[in-house]
């Protein structure tokens, strides 16, 4: 039986639009959402102005289905846009702001939303946006701009009522639709329901150990499920969430440093940005219980630099994000038995998250034996719908029922995956198979090296060949020989790379992950000029 489209599960199950109310009937007073400065909005403040903003919106004609695009950096306004969406039944489209406007036309044109909501920062680069868009009826600025004492958006929020609107969502209903790429080829967009993204909230719950006591933060950006997904774990479970508008390592670190926070979200490379700040060491961070890291492994002797400075536990979350959510975990306790005399577990994710179902397989959907390299295949509740409008890329992502995202790796005897990069970036050098990710965790473990980034290059002989980009820990020196000399005590002789590039930087995106797209497309230069290799000018979505 359906009432209004809906099931008596349909009925009965709690939305993500509840979890904020719910929370702010439990806790009124408790902070929701810390700021920079020191200041925060309690839960029931922060669901007044939700409710407030469902209301204004309403008002404005948007409806349930509606598309409501977001094009700023991270703020208490983003999430009140995300949570009226749930509450309304909208579908969110969080957009990289590191894209140029013609991207953004782009992903305009694929998601037609009704309103788009930016910061005044980013006025210019969206200048006409409504005369090209013709089917944007709301054009809101988030932020206050200099000659304004109230921003747009908060004189629209002030003209709703505060009224707790009725449930409407269902575990089936899309609610955000969010695009991997921007940059090459048609963006895929990502159709995320509400089902995928409870759960990716629950299952962050449950692995990364939340508390209601907790003060978190979650350095991936709004725009990343895996920064919403943050945010949301608060909202359920009600624990304070501290917001930045972008990572800034001295911030983050004032923040651990002064007791406030219990666990923090970061990505390897920030970390390490972290460690290299003066006087870090020069603290007791007596709060900070847990530091959860993605995106990449961390090298032992990374690790152990961080737990020498900060004592807390540590965990490796691995996920295939916008596509399937959290996928496996490598919790404190292995962290400690690597550091007691199996270092080989910090090369490893961990084993399959709450609730996901792992294998990896053949190309022919076959299991392959422990050890024995070939692609994960995942199934959970954590899985997007499909690709907007794109049923080939569907179809080619599932297959007999389980999810490929196209990450490569082994399930060594204990069920401990280890991954060997994505099937993209294989280096087929000579007819042996390279995978990336070997020769960056050898090349973590020399003392210099504070990142590092391998890519296969055409070679008129091999086919391809290995090149390495790396990065130097601030103060130290390594020259290309040295690198060079490193991986040939540790590697088989064709993997190790044939030309080293140092470089002052990496381009990464705004979760911190390295983007090889962007260094595949860098002009071929001599290993011993890197003078040549130009820097990124800018950062670009890879999630």
């Amino acid at each position: 039986m359906t009432v209004d489209g809906r099931t008596m599960a349909d009925r009965l199950s709690i939305s993500i639009g509840e979890m904020l109310p719910l929370s702010a009937r439990r806790t009124p007073d408790k902070p929701c959402f810390l700021f920079p400065d020191g200041g925060w909005h309690s839960f029931a403040l922060t669901n007044s102005r939700v409710n407030r903003l469902v209301s204004a919106l309403r008002a404005q004609g948007v409806r349930r289905g509606d598309r409501l695009a977001v094009f700023a950096l991270d703020s208490h306004r983003y999430m009140e846009i995300v949570l009226a969406a749930m509450k309304l039944g909208a579908v969110y489209v969080p957009l990289n702001y590191r894209l140029t406007r013609p991207e953004v036309d782009v992903l305009l044109d694929r998601s037609t939303p009704v309103a788009v909501f930016y910061d005044v920062r980013y006025a210019d680069l969206l200048a006409g946006i409504r005369e090209r868009h013709t089917g944007v009826r709301l054009f809101v600025a988030l932020d206050e701009r200099p000659d304004e004492p109230e921003s747009e958006f908060d004189r629209l929020v002030g003209t709703g009522d505060d009224a707790e609107p009725p449930v409407i969502c269902t575990d089936r209903d899309t609610i955000a639709l969010a695009f991997t790429s921007g940059t090459t080829g048609l963006p895929k967009g990502v159709v995320q329901s509400q089902r995928m993204l409870k759960n990716i909230t629950y299952a962050g719950i449950i692995d990364y150990r939340a508390r209601p006591d907790d003060v978190r933060y979650c350095a991936a950006p709004t725009f990343h499920i895996s920064g919403v997904c943050g945010l949301f774990m608060g909202v359920a479970f009600g624990f304070t969430s501290l917001v930045l508008p972008q990572f800034d390592a001295a911030t983050a670190q004032r923040f651990m440093a002064d007791d406030q926070l219990t666990a923090v979200f970061l990505v390897p490379t920030m970390i390490s940005s972290v460690l290299q700040l003066p006087g870090v060491a020069d603290h007791a961070y007596e709060r900070l219980r847990l530091i959860t890291y993605g995106a990449s492994a961390m090298s032992p002797a990374l690790l152990r630099r961080a737990i020498d400075t900060f004592g807390c536990d540590f965990l490796q979350a691995f996920g295939a994000g916008t596509e399937a959510g959290l996928q496996a975990v490598l919790p404190p306790e292995d962290h400690r038995r690597a550091l007691e005399g199996k270092p080989e577990l910090l090369a490893s994710t961990g084993k399959p998250s709450y609730g996901v179902a792992m294998r990896i397989v053949d190309e022919d959907m076959r299991d392959v034996a422990p050890g024995q390299v070939g692609e994960v295949a995942t199934r959970s509740d954590q899985v997007m719908d499909g690709y907007l409008d794109m049923p080939e890329e569907t179809e080619r992502a599932f297959r007999d029922g389980w999810f490929r995202a196209g990450d490569m790796g082994y399930l060594d005897d204990e069920g401990y995956l280890y991954l060997h990069g994505r099937s993209k970036d294989m280096i087929i050098r000579g007819g042996e198979n390279i995978y990336p990710a070997e020769i960056e965790t050898v090349l973590a473990e020399y003392p210099a090296v504070a990142q590092s980034a391998v890519i296969g290059v055409p070679d008129e002989h091999w086919g391809e060949v290995v090149r390495a980009f790396v990065t130097l820990r601030t103060g130290h020196e390594a020259t290309t020989d040295q690198l060079a000399t490193h991986c040939a005590e540790r590697l088989a002789k064709y993997k190790v790379p044939a030309e080293f590039v140092l470089m002052p930087q990496l381009p990464t995106n705004a979760s911190g992950k390295i983007l090889k797209r962007e260094l595949r497309r860098w002009p071929a230069v001599a290993a011993a000029t890197p003078a040549a290799v130009p820097s990124p000018d800018r950062e670009t979505a890879d999630h």
